[in-house]
């Protein structure tokens, strides 16, 4: 394990610019790579790989990074494989087959949110058109992986590095700095109720049967990223009430692992599941036995929300009054 730690009070606060510029001088620096790979330093001009989190920092820091050192980059990626590719690409190759080797190919879900799109970032071989694209980079969606259990037998090995700034970097200063939090706050209930565009066939009536549900099991309610953008028609008060940003569970949103996590009228895209699959207890309602929420619950329960939900409504108040008696 190899930490390249950057110093210079201007780094305190977060500020594209200077950030960019740190993270692409330490990219391009050949006494850095001497100090991790003597032996390779000589034919040193780049890394050949950078991963960056694909959270509201890292999506943003990712993207003018790599056009600072002039390659590509794939955003809110889930899946890595490092392999050997035989490439024909009239551009790339001149139409030629040829090897990559090492090549990241990165997954990514598209925007239905159930397939997979893979995307590579290969230099163009093409004699007309020779340049490198280097590094291969991507963004990636937090938690996905696993994460790695400490070897104490490894020792880490620390890299002071002083970047290097001009004035035109400094143009900008923080003055102040607060931290703002979200509106919604799901870290305090053991519940969180979400749905998601099945809610369609009538929204107003049932996005208020999810809220009477989730005022009898003292739950928060979620959303998918769909209902943010407000696709249906309903009352101001229920659209500026739920169908907001804030709500959003998934990569695009809130990251969250309740005791019960209840998935109402939700599809079940692998945007929406990274964010919630750490749940204790998940339960699902959809009408819809091949939706693939059914692989990622505890409990499935077949049938519409506007018949499930009222019998679910009238059980937990049932048991509230055999606990309380």
């Amino acid at each position: 394990m190899l930490v390249i730690c950057a110093d210079n009070p201007e780094l305190r606060y977060i500020r594209n610019t200077i950030y960019t510029k740190t993270i692409s001088q330490i990219a391009l620096d050949r006494d850095i790579a001497a100090k991790i790979e003597p032996e390779y330093a000589s034919q040193f001009r780049r890394p050949r790989y950078m991963f960056f989190a694909a959270d509201s920092i890292g999506r943003h820091l990712s993207a003018t990074v790599l056009a600072h050192l002039d390659s590509g980059l794939a955003s809110d990626i889930n899946k890595l494989v490092v392999g050997d590719l035989q490439i024909t690409h009239q551009n790339k190759t001149g139409g030629k087959p040829l090897t990559y080797e090492k090549t990241l190919e990165m997954y990514r879900p598209d925007f239905s949110g159930f397939l997979w799109t893979t995307i590579l970032c290969l230099d163009n071989k093409n004699p007309a058109m020779p340049k490198d694209y280097h590094p291969q980079a991507c963004s990636i969606i937090p938690g996905v992986f696993e994460t790695i259990q400490p070897d104490q037998n490894r020792e880490g090995k620390i890299i002071e590095y002083t970047p290097k700034f001009d004035e035109q970097d400094l143009k900008v200063k923080v003055i102040d700095r607060k931290i703002i939090k979200s509106e919604i706050d799901f870290d305090s209930h053991k519940t969180i109720v979400s749905f998601g565009r099945g809610v369609k066939d009538s929204p107003e009536q049932n996005i208020k049967l999810i809220e009477q549900l989730a005022a009898e099991l003292d739950a928060q309610i979620g959303i998918t990223l769909p209902l943010s953008k407000k696709p249906f028609s309903v009352s101001q008060t229920v659209d500026s009430t739920y169908l907001i940003p804030d709500r959003v569970i998934g990569t695009s949103g809130r990251k969250v692992n309740p005791k019960l996590y209840i998935a109402v009228g939700i599809s079940g895209a692998m945007q929406h599941i990274a964010g919630m699959k750490e749940s204790e207890i998940i339960i699902a309602i959809n009408p819809d036995e091949n939706a693939l929420i059914k692989d990622e619950c505890d409990v499935f329960i077949k049938g519409r929300m506007e018949d499930v939900i009222p019998i679910l409504i009238e059980e937990i108040k049932k048991q509230k009054q055999v606990v309380q008696a």
